[in-house]
């Protein structure tokens, strides 16, 4: 199985977001792998929309504090709540995340910020 990094590259990708015919799946795959791989300035213009729509979808869902690089995290139970999902859901998919994409992430009791 090729790896997801290897699945995609900065045109493939940039021509999905632009794709007015693309299926949810795929789109949402390019942007994961724009967040991941992508040069700096699109990850920052793609985490700046991520916040606002985070932010506009979840008013009432507040970072419970903030990382050293600015980062906010939040609380599982409360992301859970939002989505209406059980909190071991929430942490599943965090785990995937972590060991398929090899993206290192913290959880300290209920909080989760992403390593650098």
């Amino acid at each position: 199985m090729t790896e997801f990094k290897e699945q995609w590259n900065l045109e493939m990708a940039m021509e999905v977001l632009t794709s007015k015919n693309v299926d949810g799946k795929t789109w949402s795959e390019a942007v994961k792998w724009l967040l991941l791989y992508g040069p700096p300035e699109v990850r920052e213009v793609i985490q700046q929309a991520s916040s606002f729509a985070f932010s506009e979808y979840f008013p009432d869902l507040e970072a419970k504090g903030y990382t050293s690089d600015g980062n906010p995290y939040y609380d599982l139970q409360e992301i859970a709540e939002s989505l209406g999902v059980p909190p071991e859901e929430v942490a599943g998919r965090l785990a995937e995340v972590q060991f398929e994409e090899g993206i290192e992430v913290i959880v300290e009791g209920d909080r989760v910020h992403k390593v650098h």
